[in-house]
């Protein structure tokens, strides 16, 4: 109770103010679906039915968590497949999931994949890259619990070759008390940052890269980085012990940033980290897989590319049914990963796909074709609105660029009119139009410092109107 009551100037009892409390931002695993829609609202314009069945599937990954273990392994993610053309915020919604979440997160193009036999990345290879992200994200996690340490043993070696380390002397205290005395001045000034230039002297072996192996198959990236490691050990093997002794010149801010990574990797016991990312790999794993209608191709048996497409499902569809992939962390098991698949499917449709793949991702959803409302929308009320991004860029030359609300509406309009017209690339057209409005500010603004340039309407116009009737022109500049 002392240190919840004191005493006022009458003596009486008064309580004390509780401290002030920042609250920490809600992690995904937290979130009720309504807060992840208002988060993905911040950045993603229109798409309400996507984002709400993403949101659902998010939070079903919590719930599934609570649930008693005899039935928890029998609960299957529900995946999803994103329908809908270019540009209408497909990837931007993963983009942003991939930043709320604290669970591991990958994108990866289906595109890149090919089937076994053939040349190029196998797909096992995107859990092996999932599980990869997971054990960055919690070695970064418990760094962080040993930040304190690690700080302290940092400083203490930047000390040591600063100032040589040397032994207390028993027959001289006067000698000790100015060793200390030295080294305590050494460190003021070292945490003020004024020795950050100063040039010291470390092993030449901590710039030594760290090699491994790997070994994969199907892939042959994987297989040179392996033979590249594979030379770099014999080579270090053949210079014997001699390097060791050599020393190179660095300042102290680089000394300190590679003190601070050797020592981070010392306070992180490997096998806890690596333990904790299989679980949140298999549990809380998700990894949203774009372009997929690009390896949907008809079924037609004279089709090599076809069959080269059918290929690249067939080995998809082991992964996300359930299996287990060998990697150099062990063995994953994907059973309880979350596949979010999304494709424009201007060519293809999602029949294209090979029934078998087609029943594992149950859940699908249709986005939107933009409208010049949702044109408007963008430009006016995301965090990172393309307007606000212009007008601060140009500040950066002391250039005050406004845009009226009517130029806005009709950068809008003309971007709707353009992708009516010709292909339809969704919001990206904003970024062409853009570039091509303000080409000549942003050419002249260092000429321009202490000015303020007003967007209007007829600015607009007079910067886009004859690109925009020229449809011939507007298919090459816009």
């Amino acid at each position: 109770m002392s240190d919840e009551i004191i005493l006022n100037e009458e003596n009486s009892l008064v309580p004390t103010e509780e401290p002030v409390r920042e609250e920490k931002p809600l992690s995904l695993d937290d979130m009720v679906p309504s807060q992840i829609v208002a988060e993905l609202d911040k950045y993603v314009i229109g798409q309400d039915k996507a984002k709400r069945t993403i949101a659902v599937a998010l939070r079903n990954r919590s719930r599934r968590k609570k649930l008693p273990e005899s039935i928890r392994e029998e609960v299957y993610p529900k995946n999803i497949i994103m329908i809908g053309p270019t540009g209408v915020g497909k990837t931007e919604i993963a983009r942003r999931i991939a930043r709320l979440a604290e669970a591991p997160f990958i994108k990866v193009e289906a595109t890149k994949y090919t089937e076994v036999g053939d040349v190029g990345r196998d797909v096992e290879s995107m859990i092996r890259d999932l599980m990869g992200s997971a054990v960055s994200m919690v070695r970064r996690e418990l760094a962080a619990e040993n930040e304190k340490v690690v700080r302290q043993r940092v400083e203490e070696r930047l000390l040591d070759v600063l100032i040589p380390n040397v032994g207390p002397n028993s027959n001289d205290v006067a000698f000790d008390n100015a060793r200390i005395s030295a080294r305590e001045q050494i460190r003021v000034q070292l945490r003020a940052g004024l020795l950050d230039n100063t040039e010291v002297e470390i092993p030449a072996a901590m710039f030594r890269q760290k090699v491994g192996i790997e070994l994969m198959t199907g892939s042959m990236d994987d297989l040179q980085n392996a033979m590249n490691s594979l030379g770099s050990i014999f080579q270090n093997a053949t210079q014997g012990t001699a390097p060791k002794a050599k020393k190179r010149k660095v300042t102290v801010k680089r000394a300190r940033e590679m003190f601070t990574e050797e020592e981070t990797e010392r306070s992180v016991d490997q096998e806890k980290a690596t333990e904790i990312a299989k679980e949140r790999t298999e549990q809380m794993g998700i990894i949203f897989i774009d372009e997929i209608d690009k390896i949907a191709g008809k079924n037609s048996a004279s089709s090599s590319p076809d069959v080269s497409r059918d290929g690249v499902q067939r080995d998809i569809l082991p992964i996300v049914e359930g299996t287990k992939v060998t990697t150099k962390w062990g063995v994953i098991d994907t059973s309880h990963i979350l596949f979010i698949a999304a494709g424009a499917f201007h060519v293809s449709k999602p029949s294209d796909l090979i029934p078998e793949l087609q029943g594992r991702f149950p859940l699908r959803v249709e986005l939107d074709d933009l409208k010049a409302e949702d044109f408007y929308r963008i430009l006016k009320e995301p965090e990172n609105a393309i307007t606000l991004q212009y007008s601060e860029l140009l500040k950066t030359e002391g250039v005050d660029v406004v845009f009226t609300d009517e130029a806005i509406k009709r950068v809008s309009e003309i971007a709707y009119e353009v992708n009516s017209t010709t292909e339809n690339i969704g919001a990206r057209r904003l970024y062409t139009i853009m570039e091509k409005l303000l080409d000549d500010l942003s050419f002249n603004a260092s000429e321009m410092k202490g000015q303020r340039v007003e967007i209007t309407p007829d600015y607009v116009n007079e910067h886009l109107s004859d690109v925009v009737k020229n449809q011939d022109l507007s298919r090459y500049i816009l």
